[in-house]
């Protein structure tokens, strides 16, 4: 019998699985929704989809670099030991050059891996290894020169911060000094005209307010305020920040210097921005002790 897009949406909300799995799940049991429940669940896809509502937040961010091409992917697991463990790296680094031909997540999803897709090959994982895990995010430059850092190394290319840096001229060596600076001092954006408006205006009127306390004359204030600003984006702007290989040069004079032009960068740490559940283990002793 002919499988509708309505029945496949309906399979993938009662259990989590992937628009494949769903639709070869109701052709192997023509249709019928328990059976095709049951099927996925034999397979280890359902129990898989069981596990999507817990928080993964570890994992690894890998990176892959390919001529004047290089992404960072990170995929995130339940614990940290599953960060550790050699299909978890496999699966990563499998990500990671598949990414080289992806223009965004979506794409990557439904990139080939190994004969699958990426997205089936992850809830493949899900299923043999018994935590959640998710391809969070992608990213990638582009440039004469391409270097990437792995900071806190699990394995070759991959670790839980990942540093992409693109050049115009200048060579890999200095791509790569420039990739440790940026995993050690985390800039905000590469320069001024790149950094968020947002930011610059709340940092200016945290200044201001700083300023006014003082209660010296507007026209001092306003000199305040702009040495102060100038210092702030000296401290968030790649290039305005002095370069952790010789503090001396800032990392735009380093850079002119090494006859290059920094013209991107990606700085990707695992579990950036996700909610991690905090357990109160006192709390937990504590009821423990009562009952």
């Amino acid at each position: 019998m002919a499988i509708t897009a309505a029945q496949v949406k309906e399979l993938r909300e009662m259990t989590g699985a992937g628009m494949m799995d769903a639709k070869r799940a109701l052709t192997e049991t023509d249709g019928d929704m328990d059976a095709a429940v049951d099927w996925l669940r034999t397979k280890g896809l359902a129990t898989a989809a069981k596990k999507s509502g817990r928080v993964a937040a570890e994992g690894l961010v890998g990176v892959a670099v390919e001529g004047g091409t290089g992404v960072a992917v990170e995929i995130n697991s339940e614990t940290d030991f599953v960060a550790k463990n050699a299909e978890f790296q496999e699966l990563v680094a499998g990500v990671a050059k598949a990414a080289l031909g992806a223009g965004d997540v979506e794409a990557l999803k439904a990139a080939d891996l190994g004969g699958t897709t990426v997205e089936a090959a992850i809830t493949d994982k899900i299923a043999k290894i018994g935590e959640n895990m998710t391809l969070r995010r992608m990213a990638r430059v582009e440039g004469d020169v391409v270097a990437a850092y792995v900071h806190n190394a699990a394995a070759e290319g991959m670790g839980k911060i990942g540093v992409l840096v693109a050049l115009k001229g200048g060579d890999e060596a200095f791509g790569k000094q420039v990739a440790m600076h940026v995993a050690a001092a985390n800039p905000a954006s590469l320069s001024d005209a790149d950094l968020d408006p947002a930011v610059l205006e709340h940092e200016r009127e945290i200044q201001v307010e700083i300023a006014r306390e003082s209660g010296k004359p507007e026209a001092v204030i306003e000199k305040m305020i702009e040495g102060r600003m100038k210092k702030f984006l000296s401290e968030v702007t790649l290039l305005g920040q002095n370069f952790v290989i010789n503090p001396d040069l800032t990392v735009a004079k380093a850079a002119e210097e090494a006859g290059a032009e920094i013209v991107a960068f990606v700085r990707m740490e695992v579990g950036e921005g996700i909610e991690k559940k905090e357990d109160d283990f006192a709390a937990e002793v504590a009821s423990m002790a009562k009952s």
